[in-house]
């Protein structure tokens, strides 16, 4: 890299680092190309991004943002997985970790709150935002269902009796 594309890229970093609610640092020991094409499949596919960096890029990044608790954990060859949702990042690479044995997680940070490997985890067992919604909607609507069920109880009742009335005169 010349320093243009450094200075490209810390700005790049920056600026994900002020627009994501979570950054997970995860170590890398020895992932193959296709281990790591997969890891960043599974990112994307969740709403996260996986990068690579530099560890001293990555610190320069870090000033200005709230994710400066994160510095002491770029050590050795590092990632950094985030996301937008406080959730995707760390979902995925808790699985990803558990089925590889050379990808593990060091910490991360939400905001300004410094995150070790165990709150990670912890982390990554909440619902997602999106299911959240989804369970907020279904609790939105489930009385609205309810109500109409109920307001149309009385006319299916009234139009059975009718029915009967005139099979019966009918017959």
């Amino acid at each position: 890299m010349d320093r243009a594309q450094k200075t490209e890229f810390v700005a790049e970093l920056n600026r994900t680092f002020s627009e994501v609610g979570v950054v997970v640092v995860t170590r890398n020991h020895g992932l193959t190309v296709a281990q790591s094409t997969a890891l960043r499949g599974k990112m994307r596919d969740a709403g996260a991004t996986y990068k690579v960096s530099k560890n001293k890029l990555a610190k320069i990044a870090l000033d200005g943002t709230d994710y400066l608790s994160i510095g002491d954990l770029l050590t050795g060859p590092v990632g950094l997985a985030s996301s937008i949702d406080p959730v995707a990042a760390a979902k995925v690479a808790v699985e990803f970790a558990k089925t590889n044995d050379k990808f593990e997680i060091v910490g991360g940070a939400m905001g300004a709150t410094a995150l070790d490997v165990a709150g990670v985890q912890a982390l990554a067992t909440l619902p997602s935002l999106d299911e959240l919604r989804a369970k907020i909607v279904g609790l939105i609507v489930a009385p609205a269902t309810k109500i109409a069920t109920i307001a149309q109880a009385p006319a299916a009742q009234l139009a059975r009796v009718l029915s009967a009335y005139a099979e019966k005169e009918a017959a």
